[in-house]
C-alpha cells in the first residue's frame, strides 16, 4: 500500500478559516462559497477550534439559536485534535474513525495549514482501518 502523507492529500489547498467573532451565518456562507464542511477557527495564527456542519446543525439549529446572532466561538469545537502534515493517511484515518469525526486540522511546525476531510482520504485506508477495527482480516484493496 502506498504511504500517502496528509500533506500530499491536501495538495496545495489553502486553509479556510474564520475567527471566533464571525457569526455562524457568515461562517456558513464561507463554507458554501468554498464547498467545504468545516472551517478552522483562528485567533491570529493560533488554532482555537473548528466549526463543522455538525456543530451548526446540533448546536445552532437543533439548539434553536439564531445563526445571524450566534458567534462561532459560542458553538465551535474547542481544542480539536490535529495531525502533522508529515503523518500518514493511515494515521489520519485511525484518528478520525476512533474519534468519530470527519474533519481534522493539519499542522506544520505547530501552525494550522489545512483541513483534512474524511472524503480526502483514499478509500483503501478507510476500508483497511474499518476491517482492522472490526477484527476482520485486512485485505489489500486495489
Amino acid at each position: 500500500m502506498a504511504s500517502d502523507n496528509v500533506g500530499d492529500l491536501l495538495a496545495g489547498r489553502p486553509l479556510r478559516s474564520v475567527t471566533g467573532a464571525f457569526t455562524v451565518a457568515a461562517a456558513c456562507h464561507r463554507m458554501r462559497e468554498h464547498g467545504i464542511g468545516a472551517l478552522a477557527v483562528l485567533d491570529g495564527t493560533r488554532l482555537v477550534g473548528i466549526l463543522s456542519e455538525r456543530d451548526v446543525s446540533l448546536r445552532v439549529i437543533a439548539g434553536h439559536r439564531d445563526p445571524m446572532l450566534t458567534l462561532v466561538r459560542e458553538v465551535m469545537t474547542r481544542e480539536p485534535r490535529t495531525i502533522p502534515a508529515q503523518a500518514s493517511a493511515q494515521d489520519a484515518t485511525r484518528i478520525m474513525l476512533a474519534g468519530g469525526f470527519r474533519h481534522l486540522p493539519v499542522t506544520r511546525d505547530g501552525v494550522a495549514v489545512g483541513m483534512l476531510s474524511l472524503r480526502d482520504i483514499p478509500h483503501r485506508y478507510i476500508a483497511t482501518e474499518a476491517r482492522s477495527r472490526d477484527g476482520l482480516p485486512v485485505l489489500a484493496l486495489g
